[in-house]
């Protein structure tokens, strides 16, 4: 196996892409969520997608105004303060027929990202009674021509936003159908900024977002939307796929540019929500976080949730896949299919996907965060829908770096109400340049930098470790810079420098095309980054 390892970089070192461009990354952070900076891996070297581990369930949408159908969280940092916006909805099921609760939308908020509370606002009534978390409710948005839907609340980093404009998100108009904005001074008191919507071609039954993107000084929307769907005034007709559209804006209110997401090599599929942003810690990176939408159900599939068009009979249930039949809340499930036969066969999956444009994605086709372990709540149509936007919050090992916290669904339309897990990640985690102990290589195309020091975010194995040669634009190592004059590295940290013989420090090849070699070790690289 040796000897075939180390024939197969021999020969890969032999057939470089020369023709590529030289990127300009200067000193900021590169991940390895695409390929765009791979030129080859040699050996046992891959790409590897990794996977939030599971935490604890940070909050519970059991009040009187929220309920089982509550999601579309949106989570983010604002100073010393965690803030959570969430659209609250009821589903119950009353003699084969789905009767819904108005949407609201609430606000929770935490000093760390893990210990949430609902705070009492006393803005809006609910059952005569004002004591509770509600910021718009469904009788506020009603006055303004609008619907909750699926809202993303985002702080405005733009500097020239004005301060009643700091906060803002979409409703959902009525007449015409559309992405309505809305602003806020604090992000509790809320005003529309238009009479009208500025985003009219979707069918945004889904989660609706924007944000500044401060790499390109532009606002960016992504919202969903159907293949071959067509829109009228007041309603979309949904025909094909499930898909993903975004925009881009100066303004915030004039929408252009608009583009269907595209992937680099994944297959047509259902996807819910988005989830895009600009990821904090190398922003010229779009990350997503879409939801895959599988149905493993027998009968027929409705692309019109709900209509009774594919209600199942106890005959039919019988004859669903012996899988379906195993998983949990058998009753709840069969109850749900016989509304629509989606409700209790499909199910719902994180995925991951990255682009450099905002618009063609390298999209990973495995689960990113699958439904796990089967218990109640899970395994069902609206779990794992994952919460807009990751946080730095503290690690669990006393004495560890800040790690990233995600949120997602539990116990959709199964549990009372739903629950909102916590799942966490390293820093810059999502991918990593892996290979085992018989080693590989990952060799980048030309990039140029600025500074003087290459660190990076890896970890291997107590006998594993990160060799690191730089080599001329043509493949030839550059003097002082071979694999051989680089000190192992092992150890598991995030921001470790790179140190050649003789402390060579990089500022003499700042500005000039050159390739990074990654020799690794039973050992994972996630970032790197050439800095002061």
């Amino acid at each position: 196996m040796r000897l075939f390892v180390l024939f197969s970089m021999l020969l890969s070192a032999c057939s470089f892409s020369f023709a590529a461009e030289p990127c300009d990354i200067g000193s900021r952070r590169e991940l390895f969520v695409d390929d765009a900076l791979v030129d080859r891996l040699i050996g046992r070297a891959e790409l590897r997608l990794h996977h939030p581990i599971a935490r604890e369930a940070v909050i519970v949408h059991d009040a009187p105004w929220e309920g089982n159908a509550t999601a579309y969280h949106s989570v983010f940092q604002d100073g010393d303060l965690y803030r959570m916006y969430y659209r609250a909805w009821r589903h119950t099921h009353v003699n084969n027929q789905l009767v819904t609760s108005k949407e609201c939308l609430c606000y929770a908020e935490s000093d760390d990202g893990i210990h949430w509370r609902k705070p009492n606002l006393g803005l809006h009534s609910f059952e005569g009674s004002t004591a509770n978390n509600i910021v718009i409710s469904a009788e506020w948005a009603e006055q303004h021509g609008a619907t909750v839907g699926g809202p993303a609340v985002f702080r405005d980093e733009n500097p020239d936003a004005p301060p009643e404009s700091r906060y803002k998100t979409f409703l959902i108009s009525n007449n015409p159908l559309g992405m309505r904005p809305f602003q806020s001074p604090d992000g509790i008191h809320w005003s529309a900024m238009t009479d009208a919507p500025t985003i009219t071609d979707g069918a945004f039954d889904s989660q609706n977002l924007a944000f500044w993107d401060s790499h390109r000084r532009e606002y960016r929307a992504y919202w969903r939307y159907f293949t071959g769907g067509t829109t009228t005034a007041k309603e979309w007709k949904p025909e094909g796929i499930r898909a993903i559209r975004t925009a881009s804006s100066k303004d915030f209110r004039n929408w252009e540019r608009q583009a269907d997401l595209s992937y680099v090599d994944s297959p047509e599929e259902q996807l819910y929500e988005n989830g895009v942003i600009p990821y904090h810690r190398a922003p010229h990176l779009f990350l997503g976080f879409p939801v895959r939408y599988i149905d493993r159900g027998s009968v027929r599939h409705s692309t019109s949730p709900g209509d009774g068009s594919d209600q199942l009979t106890e005959a039919q249930l019988r004859n669903w896949p012996t899988s379906l039949r195993a998983l949990p809340d058998p009753e709840n499930r069969d109850r749900r299919a016989k509304l629509s036969e989606r409700y209790g066969s499909a199910l719902t999956e994180g995925l991951f996907m990255a682009s450099r444009d905002g618009v063609r994605f390298k999209r990973w086709n495995d689960a990113f965060l699958p439904p796990g372990i089967q218990r109640p709540g899970t395994w069902n149509y609206g779990h794992l829908l994952i919460g807009w936007r990751m946080v730095e919050t503290r690690s669990h090992l006393e004495g560890a770096p800040s790690e990233l916290s995600l949120y997602a669904t539990e116990g959709y339309s199964t549990a009372p109400g739903t629950s909102l897990r916590r799942y966490t990640l390293r820093l810059d985690g999502f991918v990593s340049a892996h290979a085992p102990r018989v080693g590989g290589e990952l060799i980048t195309t030309p990039v140029v930098f600025t500074g003087n020091q290459l660190r990076i975010n890896f970890s291997t194995s107590a006998a594993g470790l990160v060799r690191v040669e730089i080599q001329s634009a043509e493949g030839d190592p550059l003097p002082g810079f071979s694999l051989a004059d680089c000190h192992e590295l092992f150890g598991d940290e995030l921001d470790r420098r790179v140190v050649w013989k003789g402390d060579s420090e990089l500022g003499s090849l700042a500005g000039k095309p050159v390739r990074l070699r990654f020799e690794l070790q039973d050992a994972d690289l996630y970032s790197f980054r050439v800095g002061s």
